[in-house]
């Protein structure tokens, strides 16, 4: 689906006239021929995205725009994973994790599964996916692919980290306007069953590299996160 291209901390994914959705900064639909990774330092300072963005393309010798992610995990990490028509580029970091605790009834009692997380200064560890396909997808199937594609990354997380996401979290899904229309791109579709499972062995895959050193972050562990408590007023309609 994608020629991928890695300088100076930038990964460039290019197919000529993609369809892509984005989730990042400045993301939304677009039509072109490149989307981009960007890997930014510790300690990042800049507000000025566009400014920013341009720059490191520059500096890394693209000179063509297009939707645009950041992470702070090194393009080093970066994985992907292809099935069927299907291609997946991830990056993970799993340093400040976002738990959602649920809560679930055992007996009479409600008990809250995930412990609090220390609500401190944000590090962006990031998990950045980007999928496409070379089918062409219906209008409401491109939006879709990439609530599949976020709901494998969560189910991923959630496996081996326990949180279904990190605070920083992106992801852009991309088709093939000219390809062989699919009009549907859920679970029980083709196009669907390859997303999963592309999504889900990136994300391992990159999990696997970035912490191949030291231990996986837990929910306990990780050093940075947010919890999200609070609880919401419930009625019938």
């Amino acid at each position: 689906m994608f020629e991928t291209t890695v300088r100076a901390g930038v990964c460039r994914l290019f197919r000529p006239e993609t369809r892509w959705l984005s989730t990042g900064w400045d993301g939304g639909d677009s039509v072109g021929d490149v989307a981009y990774n960007i890997t930014v330092p510790e300690g990042w300072p800049e507000t000025d995205l566009e400014t920013y963005v341009a720059a490191r393309r520059d500096e890394a010798g693209f000179d063509r725009p297009g939707p645009t992610l950041l992470t702070g995990v090194d393009q080093a990490h970066a994985r992907r994973a292809r099935l069927d028509g299907v291609a997946a580029v991830a990056t993970a970091g799993v340093s400040n994790p976002a738990s959602l605790p649920v809560e679930r009834v055992v007996g009479d009692e409600a008990v809250d599964d995930d412990p609090a997380l220390a609500d401190e200064e944000r590090h962006l560890g990031t998990v950045n996916v980007l999928v496409g396909t070379t089918r062409a997808l219906a209008p409401g199937a491109l939006p879709n692919l990439l609530t599949v594609a976020a709901e494998a990354k969560a189910a991923t997380l959630l496996a081996v980290v326990g949180v279904p996401g990190t605070t920083t979290d992106a992801v852009v899904a991309a088709c093939d306007p000219d390809g062989a229309l699919a009009p549907f791109s859920g679970s029980a579709t083709p196009v669907g069953r390859a997303t999963r499972a592309c999504v889900r062995d990136a994300v391992l895959a990159s999990l696997r590299s970035r912490y191949a050193d030291e231990a996986l972050p837990t929910v306990e562990s990780a050093p940075y996160g947010v919890v999200t408590d609070v609880r919401a007023t419930v009625t019938r309609l």
